[in-house]
């Protein structure tokens, strides 16, 4: 009888994101609400140093700082690294240039993108300016980005009191991670055999555990598993949680119940929905079954089986 051979290594797209929103203080509210009107702060330290972009406590002696300057929108080129392949949302869609730009009157450097044909154009020391964008409204993109310049530097900072009709008060920052993930050759075979409505874990050859779901290695041992091992279907509930607070995009009444549940044979809990009883008479010790939906590549929640709970000294090594 030939084996079967093992599964393809699966691999899929993923993407995290979510918005941050945070208030702004006195001096990020000027700075952001500068770049709106066309004009870029910095903020003076305690021994004169011009600080752009601003902050809000001095880095030497950690006091509050609020002395607003303006400096110019032209500066120099201190350092610089090539981009060749812009990512989504980057401020430009072609090649470009990230430098850190001191602009005139400021003591340290701002960082953005640079419009240039390619790396031969860019050099430290290089003069450039701010390109402002079509449309402003508040934010570090209303820079779109330095380009070459070849005319006269800037004059010294000027005071600015930072007074703004309309000030920007709070910004939105869109957080945003695509990457590809695999999980790997253990979890692989475990997904496949959950496919098939089966519950698939790996033995470590040392300690014996059984871990569901298998982790490709012994995390206590360190030794590779391979010894693959179908536990369940049914298991005890370890510990639970009762959850009161409705999930986005999750169609389940609240409040429900979350648990961790040791399958038979298995070493390890892992962590289901308890249904098909009310959430306050979910114990620990309760026994239960796994309950599969049509088409459902894993179980949808787990119910009571109906059988006697479990002996605490069957499980409390799994707690």
């Amino acid at each position: 009888m030939t084996a079967a051979s093992p599964p393809e290594v699966l691999r899929a797209p993923l993407i995290v994101e979510f918005p941050f929103t945070r208030s702004l203080g006195p001096v990020q509210s000027a700075f952001l609400t500068g770049l709106r009107e066309g004009a870029v702060l910095g903020v003076k330290t305690s021994d004169g140093k011009v600080m752009v972009p601003p902050v809000e406590y001095d880095p030497v002696t950690a006091e509050e700082i609020r002395e607003l300057v303006q400096v110019a929108a032209t500066g120099t080129v201190t350092t610089w690294a090539w981009n060749d392949r812009p990512r989504p949302q980057q401020p430009l869609d072609t090649p470009f240039a990230w430098v850190l730009v001191k602009l005139d009157g400021a003591d340290t450097a701002l960082l953005h993108a640079l419009d240039a044909p390619g790396p031969d154009a860019v050099r430290t020391g290089m003069r450039v300016r701010v390109r402002w964008a079509a449309e402003r409204t508040g934010a570090i993109t209303d820079i779109a980005c330095f380009e070459p310049y070849e005319g006269p530097a800037g004059g010294m900072a000027q005071p600015h009191d930072g007074d703004f009709a309309d000030a920007v008060t709070g910004i939105v920052a869109e957080a945003r991670l695509d990457y590809v993930y695999s999980p790997g050759r253990a979890q692989t075979a475990y997904i496949a055999a959950l496919s098939e409505r089966r519950t698939v874990g790996e033995r470590c050859p040392s300690c014996r555990k059984v871990y569901v779901p298998p982790r490709g290695a012994c995390p206590t041992c360190g030794v590779a598993t391979t010894d693959r091992v179908e536990v369940g279907p049914a298991g005890t509930v370890t510990t639970y949680c009762i959850v009161n607070i409705k999930a986005k995009n999750l169609d389940i009444e609240v409040p429900y119940v979350y648990a961790h549940i040791a399958l038979d044979g298995a070493g390890l809990a892992l962590h289901g929905r308890i249904g098909g009883i009310p959430y306050d008479q979910v114990r620990m010790g309760l026994r239960v079954e796994p309950v599969w939906t049509e088409g459902g590549r894993y179980p949808d929640h787990y119910r009571p089986t109906g059988e006697p709970d479990a002996d605490y000294d069957a499980y409390k090594e799994l707690i």
